[in-house]
């Protein structure tokens, strides 16, 4: 798998669904053309699961298969993410609400590892600080040792930092010893200033720690007595009101934080699926997981006004309905084919190039000709293959003499004897034994819309005629069920042999018939059609049944 996650913003250079050999050669050749020229982040990528043809070619010439992307609309992961680094759930009140202050965030996520724990939000702090008047809160929220020292910018004198209050309350020890000898339990965390015998008195009741304000000097004899007792000491430069407000906020966040039921969205969910959520929900970030729920960082609303659409270029196809899905949502920046002109409309201009060839690669093979890019044997095996499977080994009529001369240059580079390899890989593409009739039909299969009809063309190519009719029983009995699946008006299929140069066309559709005998003047009946001499989709067929449909 390619990863598409870089430093640089990525093109995916993409072909059709059900891509043929040509779609996936363009795309890879091209996508290698750039590279090299522009530099950059250009990925060949596919729309499609790969033919038996286009699978025998890459594997002859031992080149990975592009990453699949079944839909190019805009993911979160193409928003602006705010890769704050998650926060540990012992992490203070007074330390996270600073993290938040120093960061511009109303949202902490705090994370064990690499998970996501939990969120807290600067909501949260202010309502604990505001509405909890419970003396317990410290010891029920099992509050550190050191977070209380951070958090009172004091120090420990006696006793271990890395310990909790595990019971207690906290008082204020503002009265005489003989006072504070009815309000103090063993366990409670006392504020007092620098009077010994009020030190004293809270150490013989087993406080658990006392707190000495004002930086104040603790004698020796309080030191051996603390420590006899197992009272912590801890010394501050603050007076007891500013301690008596602060030593709220050295709770950990995980007492106050959302653990359960978490909004979260992953680098891969599309933003039009998540607009609504975000809208119904109060708080204004929300966790970005990758795809093993690791956290990533945190989006918000404003994000979406960032959010950079996909960018792609398309190679052999023209049409919005066989183009990738959202590619409509997607910047489509060039358009390199060798079909009729249709439906993909750009938000703005685009390069684009077209020629009456017989194959796209044959114009990627053109264009690396005037970039003076040198073709290194791979590459120039997999633009002939391109070139050889859509003209049908310069067979079909929409080969030109262009498109011969390319490929007998590129066998040439590629050291390839083109005839030889050509027949292993027409036997491979036809050799379907293991498909089911509905994987044969769309392997090679395309949709077009003519006068608001849809029509869909299917082709087979085989220098076999017996492997042709094995493959027609097997299609026949599934047309019509076919075309009800796929919603077609129409639907033809191209059953090729490329020695004969000739087609059989099964159909289904109700004027399915009608249509093929007024294309091609005919009177035919039953359910199959021999066209002699009719070998493309693009250049024979298809214009054949634009016409007569239209007239």
């Amino acid at each position: 798998m390619i990863n598409i996650e870089t430093d640089q913003r990525p093109v995916l250079v993409m072909g059709h669904k059900n891509p043929d050999t040509d779609s996936i050669c363009a795309a890879i050749c091209y996508a290698n053309l750039k590279n090299k020229v522009f530099g950059g982040n250009y990925i060949a990528s596919r729309a499609g699961h790969l033919n038996e043809e286009t699978q025998f070619v890459l594997s002859h010439f031992n080149v990975p298969v592009p990453v699949y992307i079944k839909d190019v609309r805009t993911q979160v992961r193409d928003m602006e993410i705010r890769r704050l680094d998650g926060t540990s759930s012992n992490m203070s009140l007074k330390n996270a609400w600073a993290k938040m202050r120093d960061a511009g965030v109303v949202t902490l996520c705090a994370t064990e590892g690499d998970n996501l724990a939990g969120i807290v939000t600067t909501n949260d702090i202010v309502e604990t600080y505001m509405d909890v008047i419970d003396p317990h809160i410290l010891s029920k929220a099992h509050t550190s040792y050191r977070n209380i020292v951070e958090t009172l910018d004091g120090e420990l004198i006696t006793g271990d930092i890395e310990q909790e209050l595990e019971s207690g309350k906290v008082v204020i020890a503002a009265a005489s010893p003989e006072m504070m000898e009815n309000v103090i339990e063993k366990g409670d965390v006392v504020i007092l200033g620098n009077r010994y015998e009020t030190q004293l008195c809270a150490i013989e009741m087993d406080a658990a720690c006392i707190i000495v304000c004002e930086g104040a000097e603790v004698a020796r004899t309080i030191k051996a007595q603390a420590i006899e007792h197992g009272t912590k000491i801890i010394t501050t430069p603050h007076d007891t009101f500013v301690v008596a407000r602060l030593i709220n906020q050295s709770m950990p966040i995980e007492y106050i934080m959302k653990k359960d039921n978490l909004v979260t969205f992953h680098m891969d969910d599309f933003i039009e699926d998540i607009q609504e959520v975000m809208a119904s929900m109060r708080h204004r970030y929300f966790p970005v997981l990758d795809k093993n729920d690791h956290y990533i960082g945190m989006i918000s609303r404003r994000n979406f006004l960032g959010a950079q659409k996909k960018q792609l270029i398309l190679v052999d196809h023209n049409e919005k309905n066989q183009a990738v899905h959202g590619a409509d949502s997607a910047e489509i920046l060039e358009i390199i084919d060798h079909h009729r002109l249709r439906t993909i409309e750009t938000a703005g201009p685009v390069f684009f190039r077209n020629q009456p060839l017989g194959s796209t690669c044959t114009i990627i093979y053109l264009m690396y000709k005037e970039y003076g890019v040198e073709l290194d044997k791979i590459t120039a095996g997999l633009l002939l293959a391109a070139i050889l499977s859509d003209t049908l080994m310069f067979r079909s009529p929409t080969c030109t003499a262009v498109d011969k001369n390319a490929g007998e240059e590129l066998a040439g580079i590629a050291g390839i004897d083109y005839e030889e390899f050509a027949k292993e890989m027409f036997h491979a593409g036809s050799n379907l034994g293991s498909k089911t009739a509905s994987e044969i039909l769309h392997q090679d299969f395309k949709k077009f819309t003519v006068d608001e009809k849809s029509i869909g063309i299917g082709q087979i190519n085989s220098m076999s005629k017996e492997e042709l009719e094995e493959i027609k029983e097997k299609i026949m009995p599934e047309l019509k069920e076919a075309a009800e699946k796929d919603d077609l008006d129409m639907l033809f299929f191209m059953l090729t042999n490329i020695i004969d140069e000739s087609s059989q066309i099964v159909f289904a559709g109700a004027k399915a018939l009608h249509t093929l005998n007024s294309a091609f003047g005919m009177n035919a009946e039953g359910d199959v059609v021999n066209l002699p001499g009719v070998v493309s989709r693009k250049k024979q067929l298809l214009p054949s049944i634009v016409e007569a449909i239209q007239q």
